[in-house]
């Protein structure tokens, strides 16, 4: 369904399916009235509009040319049209599992299937299941109307995705919901990934990002991050400074916390 203006847009009772909101500036996925899941630029479909997309882009800090991309969630295709037009050297799979969302991707400019790019119909659940070590990137962004699928944020699964991915490999999650639910979600990931995790806010939204490493990536030493984000600013038009700003100042915060923890069990132990 295609809505064109705010009157039909607030006036529209959702029954979960996906929708279309389109003004003179932007175009739209929504799943209700209330909340944007993807959105693109008219004059400019292949940028990035919503921050927690550029934040989730941040694994180009620690690997700036993964030859190998798997996605989890369609939606408008933001982060699948970024990967695709920007990283030619990365072949792209992406597994979405409503149909409804794939009918729409000519909407969004969306590329075809090539050589290079797979938009299956799968659970992304299956996806990482039936992989080992395939994959150097790995970003879960799949919501429904309802949020977070149960089988997209379970310990089973996590588990699976670092077993789907290649040595030295990258999760990037994107995390939406109470901070009861994100704090089990981040539990869950930091078991499956051995403490190799960086949470971080996203840029201009409530959303949490996780970045967690099957290695030691995410120890890249601060100079090198900065060094990596002055190659890549020139051929990325991304707000990636912020995201490096919030990684490294995270990482000394859990750095900060976990020799906390250390001195106060000595004490105790003590």
């Amino acid at each position: 369904m295609l809505l064109e203006n705010i009157r039909e847009l607030s006036a529209f009772s959702s029954d979960g399916k996906p929708f279309i909101y389109k003004n003179a500036h932007s175009v739209s996925l929504q799943f209700d009235n209330t909340a944007v899941q993807s959105e693109m630029y008219v004059t400019a479909p292949d940028a990035l509009l919503l921050g927690y997309t550029v934040t989730m882009m941040g694994f180009l800090l620690f690997r700036q040319s993964p030859e190998t991309i798997a996605m989890i969630g369609l939606g408008g295709g933001s982060l699948v049209k970024y990967c695709y037009r920007n990283l030619p050297q990365a072949s792209i799979v992406v597994a979405e599992n409503n149909p409804e969302i794939i009918a729409l991707k000519d909407h969004f400019h969306i590329p075809d299937d090539d050589s290079r790019l797979q938009i299956r119909f799968q659970d992304g659940r299956d996806l990482v299941r039936h992989a080992d070590g395939d994959y150097e990137i790995l970003l879960v962004d799949g919501f429904d109307h309802t949020g977070q699928p149960p089988q997209l944020c379970s310990q089973a699964f996590y588990d699976d995705c670092y077993q789907a991915l290649a040595p030295e490999g990258i999760m990037v999650v994107n995390l939406l919901g109470s901070r009861v639910d994100m704090t089990l979600y981040l539990d869950r990931i930091q078991r499956s990934f051995d403490g190799a995790v960086i949470a971080v806010d996203a840029l201009e939204s409530n959303n949490m990002i996780v970045f967690a490493c099957k290695g030691q990536l995410l120890d890249t030493s601060d100079q090198a991050i900065m060094n990596r984000l002055k190659d890549l600013e020139p051929s990325h038009a991304l707000m990636l400074r912020i995201t490096a700003q919030n990684i490294l100042r995270q990482r000394r915060n859990d750095k900060l916390i976990a020799a906390l923890r250390l001195s106060a069990g000595q004490l105790r132990a003590g």
